[in-house]
Formats: C-alpha cells, sequence, structure tokens
C-alpha cells in the first residue's frame, strides 16, 4: 500500500495507495513508511504523494479504536522524514486528515491542488495531537491558526492553507506532479555537497 520508485537522477516519489480507503493509515503502512524513508537516505530529493483524490484520511478508524491513533509510529515518521538529508516535496493531491498531516509538516515544500481540506480533528476525537506537528504548525501558521485548526476543529480550504503559509503553491490537479518534478530539478542537478548545504541554511 506504499509504492517507491527511483530515478538515477536521485530522485524518489513515494506514493499512499490505498485510495478505496482514501489513503486511511495502518501501522503497516506506518512502518513501511518509516522503512522506505531509512531506505532513502542517499536521495537526492523525495516527493510524497497520494493516489486518488485523498491524500489520506489519517489514521485508519478500525486501527485508531485499536491504538493507532495514539501510537509512537506517527511521531517516529515525522521525524525520521524531517531528518532527511535531501529535498522533500508533499505533492497532496487531495484532502490532508488527523494524523496524516505529520509526515506533510515534516517536508520542505508543499503544494496543493485547488479540491485540498486540512483539518486535525484531535479536540473532537479526544486525541493529543503529535507534539512535533504543534512546533511545526506554528512556525508555519502561527499560534492563533494553529488554534483554529486544532482547537476550534475548522477545515482549511486551500486558498485558506496557501493563504497562511501552510502550502506553498496551488496546482491544478493535471499538473501535481510535473510541477513537484520541476521543483526538484534544480537539487537534481547540483552538486550534492552544495545542494545538501544550501537545504540546511534554509532550515
Amino acid at each position: 500500500m506504499i509504492q517507491s520508485t527511483q530515478t538515477a537522477r536521485g530522485l524518489w516519489t513515494v506514493r499512499l495507495n490505498r485510495p478505496d480507503k482514501a489513503n486511511a493509515l495502518t501501522p503497516e503502512m506506518l512502518e513501511e513508511l518509516i522503512d522506505t524513508v531509512d531506505r532513502a537516505q542517499q536521495a537526492r530529493a523525495l516527493i510524497l504523494t497520494g493516489v486518488g483524490k485523498v491524500f489520506s484520511a489519517g489514521a485508519d478508524l478500525d486501527a485508531a479504536r485499536a491504538g493507532l491513533a495514539t501510537s509512537p509510529l506517527w511521531e517516529d515518521l515525522s521525524a525520521r522524514l524531517a531528518a532527511l538529508p535531501c529535498l522533500k516535496i508533499a505533492a497532496l493531491n487531495g484532502t490532508v486528515a488527523g494524523g496524516a498531516n505529520g509526515m506533510v509538516l515534516a517536508c520542505d515544500i508543499r503544494i496543493a491542488v485547488p479540491g485540498l481540506k486540512v483539518f486535525y480533528p484531535v479536540m473532537r476525537l479526544g486525541y493529543l495531537p503529535q507534539p512535533s506537528d504543534v512546533v511545526r504548525l506554528r512556525a508555519l501558521i502561527g499560534p492563533a491558526r494553529t488554534r483554529m485548526l486544532l482547537v476550534a476543529g475548522q477545515k482549511f480550504s486551500a486558498r485558506e492553507a496557501y493563504d497562511f503559509g501552510l502550502i506553498d503553491r496551488i496546482v491544478e490537479p493535471e499538473d501535481l506532479m510535473s510541477v513537484a518534478g520541476d521543483l526538484a530539478d534544480p537539487t537534481l542537478d547540483a552538486d550534492p555537497d552544495r545542494a545538501a548545504a544550501i537545504l540546511r541554511s534554509c532550515s
């Protein structure tokens, strides 16, 4: 349910592939994502996307009831992805919900289709958000809008997410992956050490 491909130039593309369940995440999928990130240590750039019209509905409901909602796997995945020493681009093919926000926030650049919705219903569901998600949200959109998302349970549209600084570009669905590839091209063409140094300087 996790697909990954690599090119000779060092571009990794990682896809959530469970479209019949809105790419809802199971423990096995999170573990596979962690393993994929660990294998991508030599990647020059990585694009994270989903199959279908939803990036991810967050935790699979049955798995959440069985304990996934409070699993350390979420924090482990976002930490490893954030630490990956290459450019990471989230190409959001649709809505991002709940814990799936963590891997998106751990990326360096976020682009999304116009139909994107972002929500993180921890208050309604009775769970705590992952600590690093709150830190990254505050850094991107500020404390008040973080409260809108987490405390007031608001859904952000693509335009709101762009205006707030949560995503960096709105892209038509048919152009999503080509734009993501274009964003990765300068890094793939550059000297690896120089590209890594420039990326580090932006953190």
